[in-house]
């Protein structure tokens, strides 16, 4: 599984920075517990009119020794006094590219998104109140810089297409080191409501709100953003394999045959500041109580979730079902196959065996793209999957979570990041892992999306702030 795209949510984060020149470029060093990733460069430009706020962020994270580069670009276009005009939002992650362009008109906006060079356009409603960077902006010197002054703006987030309530408390001034060395700066506490995935921030900015320091929680480490030089910015990275901070260590080995049954895992956050929130499915039951959660995961699915929507079926721009080359793929899997059941469970053998090339270096490529090339891991598996069961009218879903192994990168017994697959079958969820030898009770369900990556890291943020506090066998009927 990608961890490289939680770190997009900077190019939001940052939007409300305020200069007061018609074009100012700021750069910034990127780090992660310390060790330098990559560089930012936030731009604002007038335009007669108009505004263009411009971030660039350019990173390079391991997994497993194997390095993924990401570079990612956000633009938004709006009027002198903050109204929201169109955006883009592009990026490139290991050599795939994907793109979307925005045209606000009124109530509306449509857009038009490219995944692997396949194009679709839709038009959807444009959120109330919702704002963009240079609304951000405004807002910010509106309210100012008095300690205990709260806000709120709703902030539409380009590269999710969401609209996001985000919460500002000015906290007071405090001395903060920066590579050009000390300042007294305000620090403002954050707040994002992304949905399944909430994130706190902390912004230093200057009397003019210039940020010079943000800091925030990346899969249980400290990321910093530190405004510098353009040859601080660009100093050469350091190696950091982010996916080790993501694995989850069980107290006891797990053997084939017991999670062919019921397990019962106790989990609790590693830092209580930092909210976790795990979904329920119809084999996975959630309670939680005192700070600790108990996730009681069946290999079997129990009727009672929620029923498929219409979306659910349908083709998009991550699953496109409806490509001539995913329909051939998808009844040629299936065969004679009588039921749904068994289609899903022939589509999941078939794809086990269709991707060729199993590795960590695939950026995140949709189905069609993986169709194509034959290459990726759990993560093409399950977009892969999810598709050829949309293309035969199975209502699919993709997962992202958990998955124990006895072994991984010399760590044992843990359990590492990973996706699969949910198809509506006989009244019920059920999950399909063509990644692995099929679903288990070994799987801990964190995120449900489509197949859109910022869909599928809802769970992301649990990432990483997870500690496995015990493991049962609940008693069986």
């Amino acid at each position: 599984m990608r961890t490289g795209f939680v770190v997009m949510l900077l190019l939001f984060i940052l939007s409300a920075e305020a200069r007061g020149a018609s074009r100012e470029d700021t750069w910034m060093s990127v780090t992660l517990d310390g060790r330098k990733i990559g560089q930012m460069l936030n731009t604002r430009d007038v335009r007669g009119d108009r505004v263009i706020t411009t971030q660039v962020l350019d990173v390079r994270i391991d997994r497993a020794g194997i390095g993924i580069g990401l570079v990612t670009s956000e633009t938004s276009e709006e009027s002198r006094d903050g109204k929201p005009l169109g955006f883009s939002a592009r990026s490139q992650l290991s050599g795939i590219e994907t793109s979307l362009v925005g045209t606000i008109s009124g109530k509306s906006v449509s857009v038009t998104s490219s995944v692997g060079g396949a194009s679709t356009t839709k038009t959807q409603a444009w959120p109330e109140g919702a704002v963009l960077a240079e609304g951000l902006r405004l807002s910010a010197l509106q309210h100012g810089l008095a300690a205990g002054t709260e806000y709120s703006d709703i902030a539409f987030q380009p590269s999710s297409l969401d609209a996001i309530r985000a919460t500002t408390r000015v906290v007071g001034t405090q001395i903060v080191d920066l590579p050009g060395g000390r300042k007294v700066l305000f620090r403002l506490d954050q707040d994002l409501a992304i949905p399944g995935m909430p994130m706190q921030s902390q912004a230093y900015v200057d009397a003019k709100q210039n940020i010079h320091k943000l800091v925030m929680t990346v899969l249980g480490q400290r990321m910093e953003l530190l405004a510098c030089s353009r040859a601080c910015a660009q100093a050469p990275n350091q190696p950091t394999d982010m996916l080790k901070q993501a694995l989850l260590a069980a107290p006891r080995a797990l053997d084939n045959g017991e999670l062919q049954h019921a397990m019962r895992y106790t989990v609790s956050a590693r830092d209580p500041a930092q909210p976790i929130s795990i979904p329920g499915t119809d084999e996975q039951q959630v309670h939680s109580e005192g700070g600790q959660f108990r996730l009681d995961v069946s290999p079997q699915a129990r009727p009672g979730g929620d029923p498929p929507v219409a979306a659910d079926r349908a083709a998009n721009a991550w699953l496109q079902s409806d490509a001539p080359e995913i329909v051939a793929l998808a009844k040629q899997a299936a065969g004679d196959a009588g039921s749904d059941l068994q289609r899903m469970q022939q589509l999941e053998t078939f794809v086990r065996g269709y991707i060729q090339d199993k590795n960590l270096s695939v950026g995140y490529a949709s189905a069609l793209e993986v169709a194509k090339t034959r290459e990726g891991d759990c993560t093409e598996h399950a977009l892969l999957l999810a598709a050829l069961g949309r293309a035969l009218s199975i209502p699919t879903r993709v997962v992202d979570g958990l998955a124990y192994t006895g072994q991984f990168g010399g760590a044992q017994r843990v359990f590492v990041p990973h996706a699969w697959a949910q198809a509506w079958v006989d009244g019920r969820w059920q999950s399909f892992d063509a990644a692995l030898r099929g679903f288990d009770s070994g799987h801990i369900a964190l995120g449900i999306g489509d197949g859109d990556p910022w869909r599928f890291f809802s769970g992301i943020a649990t990432l990483g702030n997870l500690k496995l506090e015990k493991i049962e066998i609940p008693a069986r009927p």
